[in-house]
């Protein structure tokens, strides 16, 4: 005969209920610091709720501009203008702004400094600081309309570095390290010292540091300056994602009569580098062949690269225009060769109503971009403010970045 089973109480013992009790309290710990560490605790976000218009488009440069608005904007090194708008960006946080009111459109926050922001691919890319503060690791792209989040990316930069977007790529620069993206933030191109390489041995010279570089007609030019070579060397890669990203595409490299080189533009097929000495603009082909040596009309104390490696240049569709410091030089955007030289000026200038506006201290020069003749100069009150001015448009609005600040104008 069958008899039924008893179920015998399970008998814990003490030790049992203190170690599941540990581990309760381990998971909650966990469940804790992931909450206050992950990307999502560490965000905030307020997206628009409708899309922006930007205003409308200047016909003609106007007898006068009178400031609209400011705000504080020391990470971004340029006006940021991109989609209907205009982003600032300080601190932490970045800012979507209504063009003309600067009224505040979205605003994304992290806690953590941002290293730099940009225009890229008609979003914002605002690049932070990692928890360590010793790397701009942390890229994300921002909906430049309605700044909700797009691509992410993790980088391997210092601070200090600046994001140059060009078509259908962006770089971020370090001393001994530059990073190549395309629009989704896939990188495309590693050169100098990798972090972490898959294989090493592939770069080149990885032992280098890198002082000066421009991007173009997806080209990327460097100057580096290596201990073993007697002057610079100029390198001109191709970063497109053409093949390995870890394996530079190199369509040339040649050593420079000297050092303290600064490389100014790259086109199609040429590259524009200013060198000490007496100052002089050499122009050389997709070859690395000089092709042309042009004295040029600067100080020998404005030849050096700035600290972060990026000219203060911006371009119409026939020219690229450089601010040395002191003057503004137009160059064949082709060719690269100078076309003309205007003394006194407070940064490169800005494309306006089909001419070319330049800031000086006493205002905004209105030059005739083809000779580079100033026709007239509107007055504008800076407030002291004796720095370097660069300039941008969104339709007839102008904007000035002074340091870090950002004034915006109106046309009168």
């Amino acid at each position: 005969m069958l008899r039924a089973r008893r179920d015998v109480p399970v008998r814990r013992r003490r030790g049992d209920l203190a170690a599941a009790a540990f581990l309760v309290l381990v998971l909650v710990v966990v469940a804790v610091v992931y909450g206050t560490r992950s990307p999502a605790a560490e965000t905030g976000s307020v997206p628009a709720t409708a899309p922006g218009a930007a205003p409308a488009a200047a016909t003609a440069v106007p007898a006068g501009f009178a400031e609209a608005w400011r705000a504080a904007s020391g990470a971004a090194p340029v006006p940021v203008v991109v989609g209907p708008g205009v982003v600032t960006a300080d601190g932490g946080t970045v800012v979507g702004r209504d063009a003309t009111t600067g009224a505040e459109r979205w605003r994304y926050t992290r806690d953590r400094p941002l290293c730099t922001v940009a225009e890229g691919f008609g979003r914002a890319l605002a690049l932070y600081q990692d928890d360590s503060g010793e790397w701009c690791s942390e890229l994300t792209a921002l909906d430049a309309d309605l700044g909700t989040r797009g691509p992410a990316a993790n980088l391997d930069v210092r601070p200090g570095a600046r994001l140059l977007a060009a078509g259908s790529v962006v770089s971020a620069n370090s001393r001994d390290y530059i990073e190549t993206m395309r629009s989704d933030l896939v990188t495309t191109a590693q050169y100098g010292a990798v972090v972490a390489p898959a294989q090493p041995g592939r770069q080149p010279r990885p032992g280098c540091s890198y002082t000066s570089l421009a991007l173009g007609s997806g080209r990327l030019g460097v100057i580096e300056n290596c201990a073993a070579d007697s002057g610079d060397r100029l390198t001109v890669l191709r970063p497109d994602g053409s093949g390995d990203a870890d394996t530079p595409n190199v369509e040339f490299s040649t050593q420079l009569s000297a050092r303290g080189a600064q490389l100014l533009a790259v086109s199609v097929d040429r590259e524009a580098v200013l060198l000490p000495g007496p100052p002089e603009l050499q122009i050389l082909d997709r070859s690395g062949n000089q092709v042309g040596l042009i004295g040029l009309d600067v100080p020998e104390s404005e030849i050096a690269p700035p600290a972060d490696g990026i000219g203060a240049t911006a371009s119409d569709t026939a020219r690229t225009y450089w601010w040395s410091g002191s003057r503004t030089i137009a160059l064949d955007r082709t060719g690269l060769a100078p076309v003309w030289t205007l003394r006194g000026t407070l940064g490169p200038g800005t494309a306006y109503a089909g001419g070319w506006l330049v800031p000086v201290p006493a205002g905004i020069a209105v030059v005739d971009p083809l000779r580079g003749t100033v026709e007239r100069t509107i007055p504008v009150d800076r407030a002291g403010y004796t720095g370097k001015v660069l300039l941008a448009a969104q339709g007839g609005m102008l904007y000035e970045q002074r340091g870090g600040e950002l004034v915006a104008l109106r046309p009168l």
